[in-house]
C-alpha cells in the first residue's frame, strides 16, 4: 500500500462514518439521486482499504461488496466521473459483482475532500443500458458535492472535538437517533469512562496548565480507541470522559470488558505514556434504542460512573434504584420553589415544650412539614438537608419564620403567653439582613421578643463568622433566647460553652431514649444538666417517649420536656384543643 493510499484511509478513518447507522441527512441525498435520474439504485459508496461501504442506499439490501472490480473503486482511485451505459458490454466489468447481480447501468461521481483526499463516490444505477446527458453529469457532480458538505459539515462544525478527533456528544444524539430509525427495538449498551475524577480536573488545570490536561486526553483517546472493538465508536465528551456503545450480553461479560478497557488505559501510566497519575472508572448503562433520549443514556451511563466510584469500584452497572434515589433528591430540590407558592403544600405542626415542675406548657417547637403533590409525604428529615446548602435555604426559612410568627401572633392575641421555637440553620446566619428581618416580621405583627426562640446546632454556632456572630448578639439585644439544639452530638471539647451566646440546651433525643435502661446514658444526662445548669443554661430533653423517662428527668433536675410521651406535633387546631383539655 502505497503512502498516498494511506493517507486516504486515515483520513476517511478519522471521519467516523463506515460502519455507522443509516442517517437520514445522507438518505435524502440517495432519495433525490435515485428520482433526479429515474433509477431505482442509488448509494453514497465509500472506498475502504478490501471494501465499497454504504453509508446511504436506496434499491440495495446490502452494505458492502467487495473493492475488487467494483467501478466505485475506480472513481476513487482516477477522482474522476465514471459512467459506464451497458457493464455487459465492458470487458472490465462484464464479469463484476454488480454485473452479476443484474446491474447494467453505472454512474458515479468522486467524493473529493478540499484536501484533496477521494473517499468513494455518489452513484446511480440501473437494470438497463442508458447513456447520461451532460446536463445529468453536472447533476451528478452537484449531488456529490452535497454529500460532501453534509460530511464536512458533520465533521467540522458542532460533530467533531478537535482536541481528540473524536466525536462529541452532539454527533452521539444523531447517530443514535440514526440506529433508532433503523432498528427501532435494538439492544445497546453504553459504557461510560471516566478517566480521571472530574473533582480533580480543576486542582490539575491550577497546578499543571490546561495544555498537559489536553495532552492528558489526547492521550487517553488515543488508548481507548485501540482498545475497544474496531467497529464501535469513540465519542468524547469533554475533560477526560468518553462513551462508546456495545451490544447487550451478560452482566458479568459487560464487567469484564470494563475491567479490560480500564488495565488499558493503566497500562499509560506503567510505561509513563500518560502524564499523571490515573483514576479511571467505568460505568455500564444498558438500553432500548426506542424507549429513551441520548441525553438519558448519557445520564444514566454516567450516574453508574458515580456510584462506582464512590463505592470504591473500577467499573459499576447502571443501578435503577439508586438512580431513583438521586430522581427523588432532584424531585425535591426542584419542588420547594413552587411549594413556597403553593398555600396547600408547606405546613407547620407545633410539638408542646412543658415545665418539668409543674406540668404547665411553656410553648413550642415549630415543625416544618411538606405535602408534595407527587411523592406525598416527605419527611424534614430527607429534605432539609439538601435544601440548606442552596440558594432556597434563605426563602424556605423566611417562610417558615412568617408562619410561626403569624401564628404565635395570633396565640398571643388569645391570651396564651408561649414561647414558640424556631429552627435557623449556619447558612441563615450568614445572611446579613437576618436578624432584621425576622426582628421587622414581629413587629409587623405586633409581638413581643419573648415569643420567639431561636434554635441552632452546636455546629452552626460553633462555626459561626463575624456575621453570623452579629446577627445573634441582634437577636438576643432585641431580647430573643437562642437554643442549642440536639446538645450532646456535636463538639467534643466543651470548651465553647462558655462563648456561645445562648439561654438553652436541648439534649438530643439519642440519650433521653435510653434512659433509665442504660447506666451510662444516665451518667451523661446527668452531667449534661449538672453543667449546663452550673453554666447558667435552661434544659430541655428532647425525645421523651415513656413515663420512665420522664420521671427520671424529673428526678435529674432538668427544666423541661418535649417528644411523644407528651404530645406528637400537633396542628394549630389539634395544639389548641390539646392544651385546653390539659388545663380544664
Amino acid at each position: 500500500m502505497n503512502t498516498q493510499e494511506q493517507d486516504r484511509l486515515f483520513a476517511l478513518r478519522q471521519l467516523n462514518l463506515l460502519d455507522t447507522s443509516p442517517s437520514e441527512s445522507f438518505d435524502r441525498i440517495t432519495r433525490m439521486a435515485s428520482q433526479l435520474f429515474g433509477l431505482p439504485i442509488a448509494a453514497v459508496s465509500l472506498t475502504d482499504e478490501n471494501r465499497q461501504w454504504f453509508k446511504s442506499r436506496v434499491g440495495v439490501d446490502h452494505w458492502e461488496i467487495p473493492r475488487e472490480t467494483a467501478p466505485c473503486a475506480d472513481v476513487c482511485d482516477s477522482s474522476q466521473i465514471l459512467i459506464i451505459p451497458d457493464l455487459l458490454a465492458s470487458d472490465r466489468y462484464r464479469n463484476s459483482n454488480l454485473a452479476n447481480s443484474g446491474i447494467r447501468f453505472y454512474a458515479g461521481a468522486p467524493l473529493v475532500t478540499r484536501e484533496g483526499h477521494t473517499f468513494g463516490a455518489m452513484c446511480v444505477l440501473g437494470t438497463q443500458p442508458r447513456e447520461v446527458s451532460e446536463q445529468e453529469q453536472k447533476t451528478l457532480y452537484d449531488l456529490a458535492a452535497m454529500v460532501m458538505a453534509q460530511i464536512e459539515l458533520q465533521h467540522a462544525f458542532g460533530r467533531i472535538d478537535p482536541l481528540t478527533g473524536l466525536s462529541n456528544r452532539h454527533q452521539f444524539a444523531e447517530d443514535l437517533q440514526d440506529m433508532e430509525r433503523n432498528a427501532p427495538n435494538g439492544q445497546k449498551v453504553a459504557l461510560f469512562t471516566e478517566v480521571v475524577d472530574a473533582s480533580e480536573l480543576s486542582t490539575l488545570h491550577r497546578t499543571m496548565g490546561p495544555a498537559f490536561l489536553d495532552e492528558l486526553a489526547r492521550v487517553t483517546a488515543r488508548c481507548l480507541q485501540q482498545a475497544i472493538d474496531s467497529k464501535s465508536k469513540l465519542y468524547h465528551l469533554g475533560g477526560c470522559q468518553f462513551v462508546h456503545l456495545v451490544d447487550q450480553t451478560s452482566d458479568a461479560d459487560l464487567l469484564e470488558e470494563a475491567t479490560r478497557l480500564r488495565q488499558a488505559l493503566l497500562v499509560l501510566e506503567s510505561t509513563r505514556a500518560a502524564p499523571v497519575l490515573l483514576r479511571p472508572t467505568m460505568g455500564i448503562a444498558p438500553f432500548s434504542l426506542s424507549e429513551v433520549t441520548p441525553e438519558d443514556v448519557l445520564r444514566t451511563a454516567h450516574a453508574a460512573c458515580l456510584d462506582a466510584r464512590q463505592a470504591g469500584k473500577s467499573a459499576g452497572l447502571f443501578s435503577l434504584d439508586l438512580d431513583a434515589h438521586y430522581q427523588r433528591r432532584f424531585t425535591i430540590l426542584g419542588g420547594i420553589g413552587p411549594a413556597l407558592e403553593n398555600m396547600n403544600e408547606l405546613y407547620l405542626v407545633f410539638q408542646p415544650r412543658v415545665s418539668l415542675t409543674n406540668g404547665e406548657c411553656l410553648g413550642a417547637e415549630a415543625l416544618l412539614r411538606w405535602q408534595h403533590p407527587t411523592l406525598g409525604e416527605i419527611s424534614p428529615g430527607e429534605f432539609i438537608p439538601l435544601i440548606e446548602n442552596t440558594p432556597m435555604a434563605k426563602p424556605l426559612t423566611q417562610w417558615v419564620l412568617r408562619h410561626a410568627i403569624r401564628q404565635a401572633a395570633a396565640w398571643h392575641r388569645e391570651g396564651k403567653t408561649l414561647q414558640i421555637s424556631v429552627n435557623v440553620s449556619a447558612t441563615n446566619l450568614e445572611e446579613e439582613d437576618f436578624a432584621i428581618r425576622l426582628l421587622d416580621e414581629m413587629a409587623c405583627m405586633a409581638l413581643p421578643s419573648t415569643a420567639i426562640e431561636v434554635e441552632l446546632t452546636e455546629s452552626a454556632l460553633i462555626s459561626q463568622g463575624e456575621v453570623a456572630a452579629n446577627q445573634l448578639k441582634t437577636l438576643i439585644a432585641a431580647g430573643l433566647r437562642v437554643a442549642i439544639d440536639d446538645f450532646g452530638t456535636g463538639y467534643s471539647s466543651l470548651s465553647y460553652l462558655h462563648e456561645i451566646p445562648a439561654h438553652t440546651v436541648k439534649i438530643d433525643r439519642r440519650f433521653i431514649t435510653e434512659l433509665g435502661e442504660d447506666a451510662r446514658t444516665e451518667t451523661l444526662v446527668n452531667s449534661m444538666i449538672s453543667m449546663a445548669h452550673d453554666l447558667g443554661y435552661r434544659v430541655v430533653a428532647e425525645g421523651i417517649e415513656n413515663d420512665t423517662s420522664y420521671r427520671r428527668l424529673m428526678e435529674l433536675g432538668c427544666d423541661e420536656a418535649q417528644g411523644y410521651f407528651i404530645a406528637k406535633p400537633l396542628l394549630p387546631g389539634a395544639f389548641e384543643k390539646w392544651l385546653h383539655d390539659r388545663t380544664v
